[in-house]
């Protein structure tokens, strides 16, 4: 009686063991290290953070309008009204009031995007994006003005590789960048950035890591011109998100921290934060129509008594 075995217990262990087979060979197809997914640009790491953390916030009124003349081919037209800040030794804000129109053409092919952009205070702006191969994509920009020494351009090579990515710099003022990132394990990529400022004498390090899962985005950045930046995302579900990140610069011993949110809703979209300097901010935008959005900004300072407001429309 003693070496009887009970009834369905061979079963129970064979089931047993099936399961800790099947488990064991998926966690080997997880972590499949010659099979690793390609992570995002390194100047992109903070992307989701900043969604909801840096709206577009702006003072006054807008209004744009994109009209589409075929398929590839658009004009834009934008006026802008509001106020703009003065630099100041006081703790005071000084703002006089300005207003400019901004004419803008644009030219969007699956393989090259052209951007231009020409203000009322002789400003040029430009943009170009062209995949010169399926893994090898130039970005150019440049700014022409009248005023001495604002004028620059910029020129990035991106190169995308299996499971890494790898860019290239080059800007007037003699500036040279080159950045690298790579995945390590399907969830954590590792890179590295270094630039040179020849017109200014400086150089500079810098090393991040980023950390994703289908629920959050964690980023850490750490920089030898002594910024610190931190940034965590948590997708609560499909519609929302919340958001906090943490700045720190340990020569300048400046902190800045901040919370926000980002809510998609049927029809509109809001996002929010605030920071740790007594800063809140929301931005609004919601569809009134089919090509027609309405624009919300407020940003409130209370350390520095600054309230902005600003509302706009955009069509097309």
């Amino acid at each position: 009686m003693a070496g009887m075995v009970p009834p369905g217990t061979a079963m129970l262990v064979q089931a047993s063991a099936a399961a800790s087979a099947t488990k064991i060979n998926e966690v080997g197809k997880k972590v499949d290290y010659m099979n690793l997914p390609c992570p995002i640009p390194y100047e992109e790491l903070h992307r989701e953070a900043l969604m909801s953390l840096k709206p577009e916030l702006f003072e006054g009124m807008r209004f744009d309008f994109t009209k589409g003349l075929n398929q590839k081919f658009s004009l834009s037209h934008s006026v802008f009204m509001g106020p703009m800040e003065l630099p100041s030794q006081s703790a005071e804000t000084i703002k006089i009031p300005t207003a400019h129109y901004e004419f803008g053409a644009n030219f969007i092919d699956p393989k090259l995007m052209l951007f231009g952009r020409v203000l009322t205070d002789g400003r040029l702006n430009a943009r170009v994006k062209c995949d010169l191969t399926d893994d090898l994509t130039l970005k150019a920009n440049a700014q022409l003005t009248n005023e001495p020494h604002m004028s620059h351009a910029m020129f990035n090579f991106d190169y995308k590789g299996k499971d890494y990515r790898t860019q290239l710099q080059l800007g007037n003022g003699a500036l040279f960048g080159a950045s690298y990132i790579q995945s390590v394990t399907p969830h954590l990529s590792l890179g590295g950035e270094v630039f040179w400022a020849g017109q200014h004498r400086k150089s500079g390090l810098g090393y991040a890591a980023r950390y994703e899962t289908d629920k959050m985005v964690a980023t850490g950045q750490v920089a030898s011109t002594g910024m610190v930046a931190l940034s965590y995302v948590q997708k609560v579900s499909e519609k929302v998100s919340l958001a906090t990140d943490f700045m720190y610069n340990y020569m300048s011993r400046d902190v800045t921290a901040s919370v926000g949110y980002d809510y998609v809703l049927r029809q509109a979209r809001v996002r929010g934060k605030i920071d740790s300097n007594g800063c809140a901010a929301a931005f609004l935008e919601e569809r009134l129509n089919m090509g027609l959005n309405f624009i919300l900004s407020a940003e409130l300072d209370h350390k520095k008594k600054d309230y902005k407001f600003g509302f706009g429309l955009t069509v097309g």
